[in-house]
């Protein structure tokens, strides 16, 4: 496996720093924004070049439908929730959704946590109004603090250091418990198991009875248990915030090619997608397997054009397209997109997003998503691409795992009086433990039909 150097690229292969950059904050201080940038261009990098390599080649896997992709986590990350427990439980959480996809895909998941880098969101405006005070807008706890006085709300440049502290010591909770015992597939299946013996799941029994005798079966013809107690598990987030992203830029050893060593798989946001942006324009240059978010309104040619520039080698696992449409459009809106990428010969990975579509403002005033149009999204994607015969590759999930009530519906049938209960995300309602496995059941019953 090929590692990388501990120096940053000379400024000579910096990337797109002379192209306009969208939803960057503007930094009150010139000169604690150069020393914070140095600093993090002297650290040393949170994964390395040979584990992102891995990772494209299980995205190429997906997109043949040899794998399938599932990404979840917090909408954004506060350092204040970076605790052994928060993070524990999304890791749990995201392991307990693996276990049932991968028995009703019959193929591997591939794991990526939204976690250890995602202390960035774009914004809709600029500043934010309260009772007729103006501030900034809260972009994240990597620029700024949620706490809405003048103070809080000043971009920070040292909070892009200790948004690498964060992500650094997530990162190495996050590998002591999926290789030291904590992903072992038994445990696992008991925690599932104690998911159905709840009343309100007991709809999901028969693929948990199948699994137990699936894993009875494994073990009576002496199957490796010792190879099951680890797991992969890959880091992601949306490369929004370019002072934190191109410091941590490092050069592959072995190879000479430039790597974002902030994580092993990096997005572009719907947002910030501009052809001749510096976002697009930073993910074409470094090596790591790239996401674009897609959305119903996207301009085919566009999306075509973006093919060419980041990916024009057609390298399989280079290119996710996370699609994020909308219960209601995606039935009419992915298909074109799908079959013109298709006939490109481009040989991207196709993600469903089923949040970003479905928000909208409850009765209460919350922000939140109603479970059954995100399951109804997920659904339209599987029918699209089983009816152009092309690939479902993957989920693209907001989570937590712990007990919020963000989201209406599921199972337990959250309503809108009840968000009020524990709703704690600063920025996009999540699906809380329950509604998560509630979906990966789900998503298991129609991979299972394909």
């Amino acid at each position: 496996m090929s590692t990388t150097t501990d120096a940053a690229p000379p400024a000579a292969v910096r990337t797109g720093e002379a192209r306009p950059a969208a939803q960057q904050p503007t930094w009150p201080d010139a000169s604690a924004l150069r020393a914070a940038v140095d600093t993090l261009a002297t650290y040393p990098p949170l994964v390395f070049a040979g584990e992102c390599d891995v990772l494209k080649t299980r995205m190429a896997a997906a997109a043949r439908g040899e794998a399938f992709v599932l990404q979840g986590g917090d909408c954004a990350e506060t350092f204040e929730n970076a605790t052994a427990d928060n993070i524990k439980n999304r890791v749990k959480t995201i392991l307990q959704m693996a276990a049932v996809l991968t028995y009703g895909a019959s193929v591997p998941v591939v794991k990526v946590g939204r976690m250890a880098g995602q202390y960035a969101k774009p914004r809709s405006s600029d500043t934010e109004t309260r009772d007729g005070v103006t501030l900034p807008a809260y972009r994240g706890d990597m620029v700024n603090d949620y706490a809405f006085t003048a103070e809080a709300r000043r971009p920070d440049p040292q909070r892009l250091v200790r948004g690498y502290h964060a992500s650094s010591a997530t990162l190495n909770l996050v590998r002591a418990f999926t290789q030291g015992g904590f992903a072992d597939l038994r445990y696992v299946h008991d925690w599932n198991k104690g998911f159905v013996a709840n009343a309100a799941n007991a709809r999901y029994e028969k693929i948990a009875r199948d699994i137990d005798k699936a894993m009875k079966f494994m073990a009576a013809c002496g199957a490796d248990f010792e190879a099951m107690k680890t797991t992969e598990f890959f880091a992601a987030h949306e490369a929004l915030l370019l002072d934190y992203e191109r410091p941590l830029v490092r050069i592959d050893s072995r190879t000479g090619e430039l790597y974002d060593t902030s994580a092993h798989f990096i997005w572009v946001g719907e947002r910030t997608r501009d052809l001749d942006g510096a976002h697009i324009d930073f993910v074409a240059k470094v090596r790591n397997p790239v996401g674009v978010k897609v959305s119903a309104g996207a301009d085919i040619d566009d999306v075509l054009r973006m093919i060419d520039v980041i990916d024009p080698a057609r390298e399989p696992g280079r290119l996710t397209f996370i699609t994020r449409m909308g219960a209601g459009k995606i039935r009419d809106a992915l298909p074109p997109i799908v079959e013109r990428v298709t006939a490109s010969g481009a040989q991207v990975t196709w993600i469903c997003d089923p949040m970003h579509g479905n928000t909208f403002s409850s009765a209460s005033g919350y922000k939140t998503r109603d479970f059954d149009d995100v399951v109804a999204e997920v659904r339209g994607f599987f029918d699209v691409h089983q009816a152009l015969g092309t690939v479902p590759g993957g989920i693209h999930v907001e989570l937590t795992g712990n007990d919020v009530t963000e989201c209406i519906g599921g199972s337990e049938k959250i309503l809108d009086a009840d968000l009020a209960n524990n709703y704690e995300s600063v920025c996009d309602p999540r699906l809380n433990h329950q509604q998560s496995l509630e979906l990966a059941f789900l998503v298991a019953e129609m991979l299972s039909r394909d």
